[in-house]
């Protein structure tokens, strides 16, 4: 499973209007990691498969991240059962980006074993947010990380619960919020004439506007 999230179009190289989120999904995975962005390009049999995008997430920064869904998989070719994706596609890094490339099993981002998962609720201009945070064990991933796991958390870790919220149609143990994105809030920021179409320099969101705006989404 590959999940590449998106925000702007980085160092003016795209045009936003034009590109789709799942294209630029694909061209941050090759600047980031060195997927290849077309699949022509991926050593033979593997593909990436679009699945799906998720509803836009909002930061307070006013960046909008859409979640892009992809499956990287060796289709039904002869040779697809031989084929192992951690031993045939190496990672190439961008070291300013990208810390450490790592995988864990999805279904695990719905689970709360101990020393995997640790959350709480924290407020956001009077909306509650459930921060999760989980802990990938560095032990058995092809790495040089002398430490003990690779900490999930913020937002990435909210998409990844949400992700996997539908990809099996389940709701994790733990307590999260049980909407998906924040694309009620957004529309009610731009209806506020709080969001434009560029981000105003030195502007950012205040805590009256989130929380009115919070508010118009409840109802």
């Amino acid at each position: 499973m590959v999940l590449e999230m998106l925000g702007k179009c980085p160092s003016q190289e795209a045009d936003c209007l034009k590109e789709t989120p799942f294209q630029t999904a694909r061209r941050e995975a090759f600047e980031e990691i060195g997927l290849p962005s077309d699949d022509r390009k991926l050593p033979k049999p593997f593909q990436v498969e679009h699945l799906c995008e998720l509803p836009t997430n909002l930061a307070v920064t006013e960046m909008g991240v859409r979640p892009c869904v992809a499956y990287l998989h060796a289709g039904e070719s002869s040779d697809a059962n031989q084929s192992d994706v951690e031993e045939t596609l190496m990672p190439k890094l961008n070291a300013q980006e990208v810390a450490a490339v790592f995988s864990a099993p999805f279904h695990k981002f719905l689970e709360e074993d101990p020393g995997w998962y640790e959350g709480s609720w924290r407020t956001w201009h009077d909306v509650r947010w459930r921060m999760h945070n989980f802990y990938v064990p560095v032990e058995g991933q092809v790495s040089e990380d002398s430490g003990q796991s690779y900490r999930i958390w913020g937002m990435t870790a909210r998409i990844v619960v949400d992700a996997a919220r539908l990809a099996f149609a389940e709701d994790p143990p733990f307590e999260h919020n049980d909407y998906v994105g924040d694309e009620a809030m957004i529309r009610r920021l731009y209806e506020m004439g709080k969001l434009r179409d560029a981000k105003q320099s030195g502007h950012q969101l205040s805590r009256e506007e989130l929380m009115k705006a919070a508010k118009m989404a409840k109802m």
